[in-house]
């Protein structure tokens, strides 16, 4: 019995590894050769570096379980590890776009031979129940480099960029833009699941919060119109000190991506050079101008304990689910993620199904949302991965929730996203919440 349970656990690793991966061709199936090498901003990466380093990171893991394996190539290692340095020192960042070798070729031959390798070491290799989990982290590893890639082709190519599949979403019906009053008290955060999960959703620990209100949707493109009109990137008193900084630094005055033409306010994406559409939520934007919208606003950003309450307590059955809608995976009536192919935010009010019992929608997918939380570890916080997230607790806020470039395997109500302040090219919106 136990042995024949192997085989299914090994089964269902290779099945997980199969999908990941096609997944990832998938996304670059359309791209031109020239496209793979292009790094057109120090903080996106060329499509060719994605799809060796996504290879490179099984062997990492190969080789911590396997004190034997031998890596492919001493060059590629030097290029493609990220910031790993007990592999030696990474490659420059913002240079990998100048390096021609490994060539693009080179790099989907090292694609496949890992492939390989890593169906051969799942079938052969004795794997406890920490060798699954380090495995399973691979996955989970390669889908977050799948949605980065997506960042860096709307950065690369925008609406040039030719997908796979594209799907359009039914237009919602209704759209109230009301805040639901959210009771405070103890609450237990954290990952409460059997499934994987990083280990900075863990421990489960107690939290206490006072009673809140949170908005039922994210803060739209119209909303945030209005705070622009009425001169909220001229006005210092909305922002904190060090984003009023990056404002006159970088000459910010719209959101990533928005241009006016003709006078009006245009967005280039995946879809096209188009209207900013005034019922989808605002997107491309900073933690300092989340910050400095909801202070315009006279409200703020909640925390990454209050939005987790919000997303999945049911205070009637005084239970915590693992979605805002329950347990059951996500769906395509539940969510915009990756593979509802739709490669934009919908419109808000177009997941009633996603609705979590206290009555927010939109909370999984669409855009990662801005907490006013620091990215550290919790109270009790073990790392499980060595040089992972643990090396990144400082300097970073927390966001939670998912965006459209989101494959839906790696996401929950737990999940702990976290950027740097000033990082706009990630899918990121923000919801406000206010005391009572």
């Amino acid at each position: 019995m136990a042995s024949s349970q192997k085989l299914d656990q090994k089964g269902v690793l290779l099945e997980q590894f199969k999908e990941t991966r096609n997944r990832t061709l998938e996304l670059v199936k359309t791209l031109e050769k020239d496209d793979f090498v292009v790094q057109t901003a120090f903080f996106m990466s060329p499509p060719k570096w994605h799809i060796g380093h996504v290879s490179w990171i099984y062997e990492a893991i190969m080789s911590k379980l396997d004190k034997n394996y031998e890596f492919y190539s001493k060059e590629f290692t030097e290029y493609l590890n990220s910031y790993y340095q007990q592999f030696g020192v990474p490659h420059d960042k913002g240079l990998r776009g100048v390096i021609s070798r490994p060539t693009v070729d080179q790099l989907f031959q090292y694609f496949n031979t890992i492939n390989q390798r890593v169906e051969k070491f799942i079938k052969s290799q004795t794997l406890d129940e920490n060798a699954i989990k380090t495995i399973t982290m691979g996955f989970h590893h390669e889908c977050q480099h799948q949605e980065l890639l997506v960042y860096d082709l709307q950065h690369l190519l925008a609406e040039q960029y030719r997908p796979v599949k594209k799907d359009i979403a039914d237009k919602p019906k209704v759209n109230d833009k009301k805040s639901t009053y959210i009771k405070g008290g103890i609450y237990e955060m954290g990952y409460n699941g059997k499934n994987f999960c990083y280990d900075i959703e863990l421990p489960e620990h107690k939290v206490y919060l006072n009673d809140f209100k949170m908005d039922v949707f994210p803060v739209s493109n119209q909303q945030y119109l209005e705070f622009i009109e009425d001169g909220g990137y001229e006005n210092y008193k909305y922002w904190l000190s060090d984003g009023w900084e990056k404002v006159k630094e970088n000459k910010w005055s719209s959101p990533m991506y928005w241009e006016k033409i003709d006078g009006e306010w245009n967005v280039r994406d995946f879809i096209g050079i188009r209207k900013i559409n005034p019922n989808e939520p605002v997107c491309h934007v900073s933690y300092y101008e989340a910050d400095a919208y909801c202070k315009w606003a006279g409200k703020r950003l909640p925390t990454e304990a209050e939005w987790e309450k919000a997303a999945c307590w049911n205070e009637e059955k005084q239970e915590k689910s693992i979605y805002p809608w329950g347990n059951e995976e996500p769906e395509k009536d539940k969510c915009n993620l990756l593979e509802s192919y739709y490669w934009k935010c919908t419109e808000l009010g177009t997941f009633p199904n996603g609705t979590s019992p206290s009555g927010c929608q939109q909370m999984i997918g669409d855009v990662w949302e801005w907490t006013s939380s620091e990215f550290i570890g919790y109270p009790g916080f073990k790392s499980g991965f060595d040089e992972y997230n643990d090396k990144w607790f400082t300097n970073q806020k927390v966001l939670r929730g998912g965006s459209f470039a989101t494959p839906k395997m790696s996401i929950r109500g737990s999940y702990r996203n976290f950027f740097r302040l000033d990082e706009r090219w990630l899918f990121s919106g923000f919801r406000c919440a206010k005391d009572i």
